[in-house]
């Protein structure tokens, strides 16, 4: 839970006015949000809402145009963040001639982190079975486990998750949650995209996402109250005809 110096802490991360093109092609519009820290905070929208972007923006290694971002009170991408802040992509970022062991112990190594926190994420990701073999021959979710294993080395305050649970049977996203769950208890923060609209239940908190806007900034029962809805996936379509602001498509900025 979050306690009462978290709340005075603020939120962890800030985002204002931000403006980001890929490609030439505006993608965020003006974006402005507050993750709370201590709670586990989805992103939710289609492909193509502008979820990844976002996240890149957040840990600094996205171009933006203009706005301010700021994580743990501190400019996003600082070099001071490093340990600080954690991400994971949604393509594993594994050594494949590594066994799974290996992989940990060398970004360990990378972060300075406690050799004791290599058996500690093994057994929190449940990949103790695994751990001996090659990164190369593990499936698409073992490897994203092997990631997220990563991303838990050294106790990182903030984590940004992009669809860590694709490709994960039933089971194993159950125990994901649930672990991810046990991190925000303890104090993180979790920032973790999605589209799949089932998942907004276990979040503490929801921002929905279409055409790099947000539709909603608010708690599962928040949104579901608002719109008049007992799920969220028709909540979600209620605020798509509700409509977003139309966008300028040069300028990305709202059309008066």
């Amino acid at each position: 839970m979050m306690n009462n110096a978290d709340a005075a802490a603020g939120p962890a991360i800030i985002v204002r006015d931000l403006h980001v093109r890929r490609a030439g092609t505006p993608v965020l519009h003006g974006l402005s949000v507050d993750v709370p820290r201590g709670r586990i905070v989805g992103l939710l929208g289609p492909s193509g809402s502008g979820k990844t972007t976002l996240m890149r923006s957040l840990v600094g290694v996205q171009v933006v145009d203009s706005g301010t971002i700021e994580v743990l009170g501190l400019p996003a991408g600082s070099a001071a963040l490093r340990s600080r802040v954690a991400y994971v992509t949604q393509q594993a970022s594994v050594y494949d001639d590594l066994t799974v062991r290996q992989n940990l112990a060398f970004f360990r190594r990378v972060l300075g982190a406690p050799a004791s926190d290599v058996d500690s994420v093994i057994e929190r990701t449940d990949l103790g079975s695994v751990e001996g073999r090659l990164a190369g021959s593990l499936s698409g979710g073992q490897r994203g486990r092997v990631s997220l294993a990563a991303a838990l080395l050294g106790a990182p305050e903030v984590l940004v998750l992009d669809e860590p649970t694709v490709g994960l049977d039933p089971v194993l996203r159950v125990e994901l949650w649930e672990l991810f769950h046990r991190l925000a208890e303890a104090g993180a923060t979790l920032l973790v995209s999605s589209h799949v609209m089932d998942e907004a239940k276990r979040c503490d908190r929801l921002l929905l996402m279409r055409d790099g806007a947000l539709l909603a900034d608010d708690t599962v029962p928040g949104v579901l109250e608002a719109t008049g809805t007992d799920d969220v996936e028709t909540a979600f379509l209620r605020l798509i005809e509700r409509g977003v602001p139309d966008l300028h498509p040069e300028t990305g900025s709202e059309v008066a």
